[in-house]
């Protein structure tokens, strides 16, 4: 609808296409008339005025040089008859040219006028010319764009009728089809839709049914994918659900909730996903992707044609994160790396103690008893006893020993316990 303003009561009032386009007609066909009479009429007017214009300057010239030819043939008179009568023979033969000029004058101005009008009348025939092809494209236009939209019409009724038909096919295949069977009849879709590109998109994935029942219930499908290097990339759990038309309970998305985190959650899965065609004409389950994680952790509802997109989806955002729990991982070896380190040095330094104190022992054992026995072999004792120093004082290097001075000239491990 195309909005026109009164220019009297500057009131808006709609018309339709074909109204809009007769107004422009009328408007265009008077504008072009106006038009052409107001040329023709200023072309009279300047015809008119070129007209008087040029008669005036002609009298004036001619009044002029009658004047002057008066005064002359005065002047004359008072001359002798001969001269008198061959001046009033020249000035005759100037008044015969003068009348000429002015006859020719006249017909060059009339010459002129009919130029002018012949322009004028070109550019009118021009102008008429170009309304009329105007017009024939307007109509070719308009035939054009009622073909089109006839034809248009027409597939649009074919595609609704065809519409129709497969509604009614569906509805007459439900019917024909128990619970149980529509329930595997969108799992089979699932898992055609998948296998379709599994050798291409999904190389390493992992999608197979739930048969683990050991926890009482299952879902319908697992999908898992892992790196090069084994670690999990993505795992979710699906589940499909689907009614009959002809079902009397009605269930609602809603419903299976719990039990589809209850699976993920037994079976380690990340995320889950309901496939369902429940609650069809739920305007907000038919957006698409559905996000119901305010109700349970990491869960979606997607209509069947969005069962390849959310797998997409959520694959590349976990992609995407495998670099920080790449990173992630090798920190916490690097952390584990370092314990070990210190633990085999305090086992070190324990085992360490542990054989001083047991050869002490027996060294003093030993020295007591060469006391007793053996006063001629103070030499043998001087040298234990030199022994028994040498050992404290590898006991007391080994006290001494701390992770500042074996990293003392280390700086790789000295760099990692500063950042411990």
């Amino acid at each position: 609808m195309n909005e026109i303003i009164c220019p009297n009561c500057k009131k808006a009032f709609k018309v339709d296409e074909a109204g809009f386009a007769d107004i422009v007609k009328q408007v265009r066909d008077h504008q072009f008339q106006e038009e052409l009479e107001n040329r023709l009429h200023l072309a009279e007017k300047e015809k008119e005025n070129a007209v008087k214009l040029a008669e005036a300057n002609l009298k004036n010239k001619l009044q002029e040089e009658l004047a002057n030819k008066d005064k002359e043939i005065i002047e004359l008179k008072a001359k002798s008859e001969k001269d008198l009568s061959e001046q009033l023979a020249k000035k005759e033969t100037e008044l015969a040219s003068a009348k000429a000029k002015l006859d020719n004058a006249e017909t060059e101005k009339k010459l002129s006028v009919s130029e002018a009008i012949k322009a004028i009348e070109k550019e009118r025939d021009d102008l008429a010319n170009s309304l009329s092809n105007k017009e024939t494209e307007k109509q070719l236009l308009e035939k054009s764009l009622k073909e089109k939209f006839d034809s248009e019409l027409k597939t649009k009724d074919e595609i609704i009728k065809m519409k129709d038909e497969e509604i009614a096919l569906r509805k007459d295949m439900k019917l024909k089809l128990s619970t149980k069977m529509i329930g595997e009849t969108l799992e089979q879709h699932c898992e055609t839709e998948f296998n379709k590109l599994r050798a291409t998109a999904f190389q390493n994935a992992y999608f197979e049914k739930d048969n683990n029942s050991s926890s009482g219930s299952k879902g319908d499908f697992i999908y898992k994918e892992n790196d090069e290097h084994g670690n999990e990339i993505i795992s979710i759990m699906f589940e499909m659900k689907n009614e009959s038309d002809a079902t009397a309970t009605k269930k609602r998305n809603e419903d299976f909730f719990k039990e589809l985190d209850k699976d993920r959650t037994e079976k380690k899965c990340e995320y889950a996903v309901l496939v369902s065609l429940l609650e069809a004409e739920s305007d907000y389950y038919n957006t698409g992707i559905v996000d119901v994680s305010h109700r349970f952790p990491k869960m979606y509802v997607v209509r069947p044609q969005f069962f390849i997109p959310i797998i997409t989806l959520l694959r590349n955002a976990s992609m995407n994160s495998m670099q920080y729990k790449a990173e992630l991982s090798l920190i916490k070896n690097q952390n584990i790396d370092i314990t070990n380190f210190e633990d085999n040095i305090t086992k070190f330094k324990e085992g360490f103690a542990k054989n001083y104190d047991l050869a002490s022992r027996q060294f003093k054992t030993a020295i007591d008893e060469i006391d007793k026995t053996m006063d001629h072999l103070q030499k043998t004792k001087d040298a234990l006893l030199a022994s028994v120093n040498n050992l404290r004082l590898a006991n007391n290097k080994a006290e001494d020993l701390t992770i500042k001075k074996l990293t003392h000239n280390n700086p790789t491990m000295r760099a990692k316990f500063d950042d411990l």
